[in-house]
């Protein structure tokens, strides 16, 4: 069996947690952080930093979240010096410059679309966004996100990206996934803000990394994809450039007033992520609405909808 560890931030490890939300298992083991289940996968998170993958897809999905140490069981442990990083890892400098970042969210939930924003920030607006309070999102509540969107969208040069469920799940329908789904947008976003800003040009292009860049490029074949001198892609990219942090909170805002639409179309509160909580939301939608209205509010191929119908099935 492959064994994969990662040593990540809390930061990442919080985003983790929210992107296997789906799949998250409800007992884990002491000292961990959570426990996760993908196809082919058993992922847990340890309060120490350390993320231990293990299964036939531990490379895989070990692969989204960075650089990693591979052992198979039993393995001596590898020295930090020896994890190197990949090509398109940021320098060291990648705080300073003028940069066009992107982030997407709403991966991990089963209700609400997906946004994704790029945004760029020249070096000599650094300064102006810290102050106005640009910081990793998940650090922030709804309100301070809406507040310091607002003030951002008369700042900076930037594109917001809304894919529907309706449009979402027709994608996946076709086939693609969404890590696919997700490089697409990525790539749009980051070409639109490019063509706003001509005849200007930024240092670089910095991606909050999502899949390996073989990967990433790969999911672009076949596109117009966008341009540029330097392309850079981490995890936890939103901590490194306040125009990923930017483009975080702008995405962040986009997805809490569609949730909030959806909320008021569904009648009721939907929760976010993909817990249990979600389940019984969604039980609660077809028994109002219907099976069918999954498709406008949910990412049907979640774990979610079985869970949800065989709540109904019980309730019948």
């Amino acid at each position: 069996m492959s064994t994969i560890v990662l040593v990540l931030s809390q930061e990442q490890i919080n985003k983790m947690k929210d992107y296997y939300s789906s799949v998250l298992t409800p007992v884990f083991p002491p000292g961990s952080v959570f426990s996760a289940k993908p196809s082919g996968c058993t992922i847990t998170a340890y309060k120490s930093g350390k993320v231990l993958f293990q299964g036939a897809h531990a490379e895989t999905e070990a692969s989204k979240w960075g650089n990693s140490h591979h052992t198979s069981a039993p393995s001596k442990k590898v020295p930090s010096t020896s994890v190197k990083k990949h090509a398109y890892s940021p320098p060291e400098n990648i705080g300073t410059l003028s940069v066009v970042g992107s982030d997407e969210v709403g991966t991990g939930d089963y209700f609400g679309p997906i946004t994704v924003s790029a945004v760029y920030v020249p070096a000599e607006k650094i300064s102006l966004l810290k102050e106005l309070g640009v910081r990793d999102s998940k650090n922030l509540k709804d309100p301070q996100i809406l507040e310091i969107a607002s003030q951002l969208k008369h700042a900076v040069t930037f594109s917001l990206l809304v894919l529907d469920n309706l449009k979402y799940n027709e994608l996946q329908g076709k086939g693609m996934s969404q890590g696919k789904i997700k490089a697409y947008l990525h790539n749009v976003a980051i070409k639109n803000v490019l063509k706003n800003m001509e005849p200007v040009k930024p240092e670089a292009i910095f991606i909050d990394q999502f899949a390996q860049p073989d990967v990433f490029f790969n999911y672009l074949k076949g596109q117009e994809m966008f341009e540029a001198d330097k392309i850079y892609l981490s995890t936890g990219a939103e901590s490194m450039h306040v125009s990923v942090a930017a483009a975080s909170i702008l995405a962040r805002a986009a997805f809490v007033k569609q949730f909030e639409k959806l909320s008021e179309k569904a009648g009721f509160v939907l929760p976010k992520g993909a817990g249990p909580a979600v389940d019984t939301a969604a039980a609660k939608l077809i028994m109002a609405k219907g099976q069918e209205a999954l498709k406008e509010f949910t990412k049907l191929h979640f774990a979610n909808t079985e869970k949800a119908l065989s709540i109904v099935k019980k309730r019948r």
